[in-house]
Formats: structure tokens, sequence, C-alpha cells
């Protein structure tokens, strides 16, 4: 049921050593950067927690010789129904950064997410991935043309999908980037805008951290700086692009953007949302004609006190179900450490986990080989759990294989 052909890193055999081996690695600012979640970081906690309250119910005496744990993502024979989530500044863990995450996820046949932030150039990492499947991750901008300019340079460059997200209106509260001061280090730049205009490609990037009072301060000095057709119009960002300026888009709304980044994507990428945790948004998703949905929480980075990813997805996809005519998938991600995490999710209704932090552990830890062991680890004990929970097909896994617990320890039936 593991991986036999390679040995095992006997320094590491699960994501919670992999973890700590990262932590040696990396310094202060980095691993804050990384680890941190929003406020006192109970989301950040509860995402992990909420899936101990699920529990597996094993059949017995079934032929599982034969498992396959293959499911089709963008078009793609994924080879476990797990993608690399798309993470920033990824260079902070390991000098080859997503070229490294890259290179791993084409050699394990898994789907890699790009982050806008990434602080290599996505044609790079697209040519790291070959013929695998990348998805670009997307911060609409107030100032549409840098968004544009990304979407068709993504759309060159071959990747099959967008993933709006749009769980970031305004920033969390994220203490520890505030108190550390943490900034991008000079010798690394946040390469997707970090290019010559002159040129018709991008604009330079500075990349530092603010608090929320000052970001709040300046959005209500551009709210208030006279225009000269209308006094009260809400000044864009300004200046050079960085995450905490530009990122977070209070004017973001269904209506509107949606449909124009259908129009901009549209044939060659799919277009997703990744941030959705109600029916309601579901429903919305659904009817403004999205290609899928991600259930997220920003890694608990965002909202301090929101439903964790895995109790906010039955919700979602029930409203998902509800609509008559084609489902569109549900991918979740947020707090999967081990393989049954990833079989707990799929019983749930997800179509697809996404993992984030055991990623850049990976990398922190040996790079390119440090990605492929987190993925090893992952995928050795996503197939050995569908085993013994007597299961052979990855769309075999639904509610009948789980339990839930209360906190008084009584079981229930999904």
């Amino acid at each position: 049921m593991t991986d036999t052909k390679t040995p095992h890193d006997l320094n590491c055999l699960t994501i919670g050593e992999l973890e700590k081996l990262a932590a040696e690695r990396m310094d202060k600012q980095t691993r804050d950067y990384y680890n941190e979640g929003a406020d006192s970081g109970s989301t950040l906690r509860e995402n992990i927690d909420a899936y101990q309250k699920y529990r597996i119910r094993p059949r017995v005496l079934r032929d599982i010789s034969s498992i396959d744990t293959t499911v089709n993502v963008f078009g793609h024979k994924n080879s476990i129904p797990l993608g690399v989530a798309p993470t920033a500044m990824q260079c902070l863990a390991h000098d080859d950064g997503e070229l490294a995450t890259a290179r791993a996820c084409a050699n394990k046949d898994i789907v890699m997410g790009l982050s806008s932030f990434s602080t290599t150039s996505l044609e790079d990492v697209k040519g790291a991935l070959g013929n695998h499947p990348g998805a670009l991750q997307l911060y609409l901008f107030e100032e549409r043309t840098q968004s544009q300019k990304l979407i068709q340079r993504a759309k060159k460059a071959g990747y099959k999908a967008v993933m709006l997200t749009v769980d970031t209106p305004v920033l969390g509260r994220r203490n520890l980037e505030i108190r550390n001061q943490f900034k991008l280090p000079k010798h690394l730049k946040v390469a997707n805008f970090n290019r010559d205009e002159k040129h018709d490609e991008g604009v330079k990037v500075e990349e530092k951290i603010t608090s929320p009072s000052t970001e709040a301060n300046e959005s209500r000095k551009r709210s208030e700086t006279p225009s000269a057709t209308n006094s009260n119009k809400r000044q864009p960002p300004k200046g050079p692009i960085s995450f905490h300026t530009h990122a977070p888009n209070p004017t973001l709304c269904w209506e509107r953007d949606i449909a124009w980044l259908k129009e901009q994507c549209y044939p060659e990428m799919e277009v997703w949302v990744k941030g959705v945790a109600t029916g309601e948004d579901a429903l919305l998703a659904c009817h403004h004609g999205v290609d899928g949905i991600v259930v997220s929480n920003h890694g608990g980075r965002q909202l301090n006190g929101a439903l964790a990813t895995i109790d906010a997805l039955p919700e979602v996809v029930a409203a998902v179900h509800s609509q008559a005519g084609k489902k569109i998938p549900v991918h979740v991600d947020g707090g999967i450490r081990h393989g049954t995490d990833v079989f707990k999710a799929l019983a749930l209704g997800a179509d697809f986990v996404w993992i984030g932090r055991p990623i850049l552990w990976g990398l922190a830890y040996k790079g390119q080989e440090g990605v492929e062991l987190a993925l090893r680890l992952l995928s050795d004990e996503f197939k050995l759990c569908m085993g013994l929970a007597g299961v052979t097909k990855v769309e075999d896994i639904g509610p009948e294989y789980l339990v839930k617990m209360d906190r008084s320890g009584f079981v229930s039936r999904l």
C-alpha cells in the first residue's frame, strides 16, 4: 500500500515530523510568516482539529488487491485527489522555491496552484511543470490592467484555470507579521510584477508589511482624496504593487467581476472561486457560472473565528448538489495533515483537496526532494486508508464511511 521503490527518510515519517524539521531550517521571520494565522490563530488550529471529530467506518472482506487513487482535474489524470495549493514567496523556504515545487509536482503527477505573488515567474514555473497542469491563483486588483496582463500571460503559458481569491476584501490581522516587520529580502522579488514596463512586461514591486491600522489610514486617505470628477469616488491603490497594498480589494462583487473574469479567461482557462464558505455563496457561484469552488478560509489567515473548512464543506456541497443540471466540482483546503484527512474530506463531499503548509515545510527541509517527500507521505497514507476502509476507487468514497463524534463522545452516522 506504500511506495516501496523509494527508501523511507527515517528522520521524517509523518507531516508532523516534517513541520519540526522545517522549523529548524527556516529563519524566524519566514517561519512566522508561513505558519501564522489571523489574530489568536484559533481558526488555524480548528482547521486541523476539526478532522478529529470524524471517525472512519471501515468495511472488510473486500478485494482490495487493486486500488486506483487517480482522479481527473483540469482535464489531467492526477495520481491522487490532492493538489499543491498556491502559497506566496516560496523562495523564502528554499533557493529553488516554486521551481522545486513544480518539478516535484511533475514527478508525482500532481496539479500545482501558483500564487500571483510567487518569487518565480509564472512562465518559468510552467516550464518546470511541463505538460502537467497549473492553476493561477489571482487577486483581482482594483486597477485591472495588471491583473489583465497576468491572465493573458497565464493563457499564453498554458495554465488551465484561474482561481480568484474572494476572501480578502480586506486583510486579516496577522500580529507576527506586524511585530516582525516582515519584508521580502532584497535578493528576492515578487516575480510576476517585477518586470520592465518599457517592454510591456509589468511594474516594479516592493514587498513590505504594514499594520492593519496603517492600511486603513492609507485607504481612508485614498477615499478622501478629491477627484476631478467626483470628490467621493474611491481611489484605487497607486504606486508599486505589493501584496498588502493591492491584493485586498473591497470593491469585488459577483455581478461585475465574475463576468469580466470569464471574458478574460475563456475559452483557454476555467474560472474558479477560492474562499467560499457558505451555502448562500455556493449558490451565487453556481448562478454566475463559475467552473468550480474551493472551500477555503485562507489557511486561517483572514477571519479568525470562522468555521473550519471541513465543517463548512457539507453545506457548500449540499447547495451545489441542489442545483439542477451540471454539478460544478467542490474542492477544499485547510488543515489537511494526513492521508486519512483526505479520505474524510472526500467522504464529506469534496471532489479534491489542496495542501499548502506541508509543501512549504517539505521545501524548507530538502527543496524538491522535501516536496516529493511530503507528497509521498500523504499519498501513501491515503492509499493505505482506502485499502483498510475497503475502498478501491476514489469515486466510491462517500458519507457511509464516516461517523461524527459530538463533544460528549457520542457517535452519529452522517
